[in-house]
């Protein structure tokens, strides 16, 4: 599982002097941005799949084939979707 680089709720839960930039009364705009760049999921709206992700808040991932059970696959496009293709078949 991804983990944040700034855990808000472990921060607020800490304190700290507002005046020194602590939390909970201050959040930073860089702090927040790191966490909002991570978490961005640039990819066809056809391909994310809405989830409930860490510590229970709502969560995009991207819609990956289940893994076949044996053999050497690689992940690629068949026909427009995403699917494992057997090392053998690929061209």
């Amino acid at each position: 599982m991804n983990h944040f680089p700034i855990n808000f709720e472990t921060l607020a839960q800490s304190g700290g002097n507002p005046a020194a930039g602590g939390y909970p009364y201050q959040i930073k705009g860089a702090d927040l941005m790191r966490d909002f760049v991570f978490a961005a999921l640039d990819a066809d709206d056809s391909l994310i799949e809405n989830t409930i992700g860490q510590f229970g808040y709502p969560q995009r991932k991207l819609k990956i084939p289940a893994l076949p059970g044996s053999g050497t696959y690689v992940l690629g496009s068949t026909g427009g979707v995403l699917s494992w293709i057997e090392t053998e078949a690929c061209d």
